[in-house]
């Protein structure tokens, strides 16, 4: 007969405690199992410096323009989000929403009010409470960790131009966590009781978490059943492989980045990166997160606006674009379309390989990608212009959202913030308002 569990088991090691996924056993009958609700949860993923937007009279409008040709279900993607084409029936791509505040200021200070609504203008800089923090405070009260902010350069920034996504009820920034090593012992490697002289002893003879873990691991999988040893087989898999890649990327952020000036950006940096394998990390972190249930709500800010900080260096490391995001974004060259779309594709792709994991990895009630809702986006459509945000809402299947269209909302009466107000409905940490909200959003949430 197969062991019983609790839901907050750990694997112990020598220094390490790691927390384990869902299991079958965790549940006392099967009646429970079939009768409890999936967790809910929530997650914001974003970039700077908007989208490629060719005017409609330019040739390359019809490959490279980011939104969609066409509307509702019909809607034919372009080359710039080519990528999303196998999950189309599992997302909505929205147009028109903005916020009423940021519309007049410069679209990159927009940034710090993608998931505020805050006003910003002028010297007063009232920020809000962000929409992820907001819902911590319902969904954090079930896992371990209310939130997780994490980007590619940590901190918080400064203002107009943070490194944080998440604000907290004062309308201060939470600062982001980006070290992988860091976030995969402090997550993941959980102490339990074990000693830190332990974990560092384990550290300097190289030791992954996984071998650690190993042996008790092994004893363990002898008292369950059939697809709980695969679940078992599949999250030890997992572990291993991202602490891999997250060992594969040390040598790269511990690599001190100052601010620098953006007009003086050096593109032939010495630092060797590959920025698709760091970014694919930090995925595979934030879905062995939500896996374990440590925490039901993540942002991840991909790149900073305004050329700063390691995400300028994207395409020219990932695609040989002799030039940075932010240049990119004010270039005039003839082939400028070409190149920011081929970089929106890029960053499409690393956005389809959340959904692919969210998509492949399951807990007791399915894919994990049914029970959380991804919103992709910038708070920039063209440069500098701080309307008809580029957004993609993905996932939330078994939440009430109808998904396999293009909408394109009236900007004057449907603000952003009613997107938060029915997303925060649709994981059940419900506001009646958020912001400058008018109601829910209609058209996706049922």
């Amino acid at each position: 007969m197969a062991m019983r569990l609790h839901r907050r088991k750990f694997l112990r090691g020598a220094g390490v405690a790691c927390a384990l996924p869902f299991l079958e056993c965790m549940t006392p009958t099967a009646v429970a199992a079939d009768a409890a609700k999936p967790p809910k949860r929530i997650c914001f993923i974003y970039f700077p410096n908007g989208v490629g937007l060719p005017p409609e009279e330019n040739p390359h409008h019809k490959d490279w323009s980011w939104f969609p040709n066409g509307s509702g279900e019909d809607y034919q993607l372009t080359n710039s989000l080519k990528p999303l084409e196998d999950y189309r029936r599992d997302i909505s791509i929205l147009g028109g929403l903005s916020h009423p505040l940021s519309r007049r200021i410069l679209g990159h200070a927009a940034g710090d009010t993608w998931l505020t609504g805050g006003d910003v203008r002028g010297s007063s800089y009232k920020n809000r409470i962000s929409v992820d923090q907001l819902a911590a405070r319902t969904l954090g009260e079930a896992t371990r960790f209310p939130s997780l902010s994490l980007s590619t350069d940590g901190g918080v920034g400064y203002k107009s131009r943070v490194s944080t996504l998440s604000f907290d009820a004062n309308g201060k920034p939470v600062p982001s966590e980006h070290r992988q090593r860091e976030i995969f012992e402090r997550y993941f490697a959980l102490g339990g009781g074990a000693t830190t002289k332990q974990r560092r002893k384990s550290l300097k003879k190289k030791k992954k978490i996984v071998d650690l873990i190993l042996e008790d691991s092994r004893r363990m999988k002898k008292m369950l059943g059939g697809q709980d040893n695969q679940t078992m087989d599949q999250y030890m898999t997992a572990l291993s492989i991202v602490e891999g890649q997250v060992i594969r990327n040390e040598k790269w952020l511990d690599i001190p980045m100052e601010e620098i000036d953006s007009s003086n950006l050096n593109l032939n940096t010495d630092v060797t990166i590959d920025p698709q394998s760091y970014i694919r990390a930090t995925i595979d972190l934030m879905v062995l997160g939500f896996q374990t249930d440590l925490t039901r709500v993540m942002t991840y800010m991909l790149a900073r606006e305004d050329g700063m900080g390691f995400g300028e260096n994207f395409p020219n490391l990932a695609l040989g674009i002799e030039k940075g995001h932010h240049t990119i974004s004010h270039d005039k060259a003839k082939d400028h379309w070409v190149e920011w779309g081929r970089y929106d594709a890029w960053l499409a792709s690393q956005f389809a390989y959340l959904l692919k994991r969210l998509k492949e990895t399951h807990d007791q009630h399915g894919p994990l990608l049914d029970s959380t809702l991804v919103l992709y986006g910038s708070a920039c459509s063209s440069t500098h212009n701080a309307r008809n945000y580029p957004l993609v809402l993905a996932g939330g299947k078994s939440m009430g959202v109808k998904h396999g269209g293009y909408h394109v909302f009236e900007e004057k009466h449907t603000p952003m913030s009613n997107l938060f107000v029915s997303m925060l409905k649709a994981t059940g940490a419900p506001s009646e308002t958020f912001a400058d909200s008018t109601g829910p959003l209609p058209a996706v949430f049922e």
